[in-house]
């Protein structure tokens, strides 16, 4: 179905994004899913192509345009060429992290920390989730006591994406160890300061090229200034952030089954068994026709989840139903089509197979498919 929420502009930017992938990231990425991490330089190309800080005032270096869907340009066109693990870290800067410091900085911190957001050379990450709590942030240890102008954090955190590479880390503390979610606030951690060391870059089953990170803080002094929005509003300002992540968590989730998709169709009528194309095959037509609709119906509902994020008016609720439905297609449609490719959907040459790998931990993370669900049920049974 013809999309219309695009205008001339959005398609420039599609081309010209799409062009910067094809020429810095692709010809790279089986490389660096062997490292396990990409290269800091990859966000400061971007950065200097303008594609890091649509939303950041012209002032302060960036686009002036606050419309996502440049973002969901951005997130598509890395699904469509195969390179998601790679540029998941640059989604996660723009789509994730940035949004907190457009919302919550000071004057004074906007002007220091914003420029290099942009332009890439202050690489940014958000440190939630510990060692043993999942979802539940209320019961997270990691601490902030205030002395004097700073704040002494310790305690760990893992799973941190862009932990390797980050330079400013929206860390969530316990300003007030005492209080659950009253007790929790949003400290800006940069790279360099004393007792704030990285563990490993954690070996993962998919998503190789993206750094994974444990995170450790003993005594580390953060000055006051680092605190981001209000002391102990941390997990009300989390709220406020989750349904932009999870409606970017969704696009890409959209995006994915669309290029599996679309590599399976070439595939099936390349491919011949028993004297004639795949595709010429009842079960195929059927498969293909059944992916081709769901996905279809999916790309609507995203659509005008970006719309309503747009005008303001995207609930918490909307953003947890396209999460969770679209992640789970992703896993679904990615499986049909690595069965469909036979054997070769299992080598990892063909970007099938790497689909595949990294669809696993889409229902995960930004909020596990069960965790949506009863975002969703709570909402309708209380009205």
């Amino acid at each position: 179905m013809r999309r219309t929420q695009f205008t001339e502009d959005h398609d420039l930017f599609r081309e010209s994004f799409r062009t910067f992938v094809e020429r810095e990231m692709v010809p790279h990425h089986v490389e660096w899913n062997e490292a396990g991490v990409v290269p800091r330089d990859l966000f400061a190309t971007a950065g200097a192509a303008g594609f890091l800080g649509m939303a950041v005032p012209e002032e302060l270096g960036g686009g002036g345009v606050d419309d996502f869907r440049y973002n969901q340009v951005i997130s598509e066109e890395l699904q469509y060429a195969g390179v998601a693990a790679a540029g998941l870290g640059l989604t996660l800067h723009t789509d994730i992290c940035l949004p907190y410091f457009l919302s919550l900085a000071t004057d004074e911190q906007r002007a220091r920390w914003l420029p290099g957001i942009t332009s890439g050379e202050l690489v940014t990450a958000i440190a939630m989730t510990e060692p043993g709590i999942g979802s539940d942030l209320a019961s997270m240890s990691t601490n902030a006591i205030r002395d004097g102008d700073h704040y002494v954090v310790n305690g760990a955190k893992t799973f941190i994406t862009n932990g390797i590479n980050a330079d400013l880390v929206i860390t969530a503390v316990k300003t007030d160890p005492a209080q659950r979610h009253a007790g929790m606030s949003l400290l800006v951690v940069e790279r360099g300061m004393a007792g704030f060391e990285r563990g490993r870059n954690l070996e993962k089953v998919g998503l190789h090229a993206q750094d994974t990170a444990e995170l450790f803080f003993t005594d580390v002094q953060v000055p006051a200034a680092n605190l981001l929005g209000v002391e102990g509003k941390g997990f009300a300002h989390l709220v406020d952030n989750l349904p932009q992540e999870r409606l970017s968590i969704a696009i890409a989730g959209v995006a994915a089954a669309e290029a599996a998709l679309g590599w399976t169709l070439d595939y099936v009528q390349q491919r011949t068994a028993f004297g004639s194309p795949i595709a010429s095959f009842q079960n195929t037509r059927f498969a293909l026709a059944e992916m081709r609709t769901e996905v279809d119906i999916a790309q609507i509902f995203v659509d005008r989840c970006v719309d309503a994020l747009n005008a303001g008016d995207l609930t918490v609720e909307e953003a947890a139903e396209a999460k969770w439905w679209c992640t789970e297609l992703q896993k679904r449609t990615v499986d049909r089509c690595v069965q469909l490719h036979g054997g070769y959907g299992y080598m990892l040459e063909y970007p099938i197979a790497r689909a595949y790998i990294d669809a696993r931990v889409t229902t995960i993370y930004g909020g596990t498919t069960e965790i949506m669900k009863e975002i969703i049920g709570r909402k309708i049974t209380r009205g």
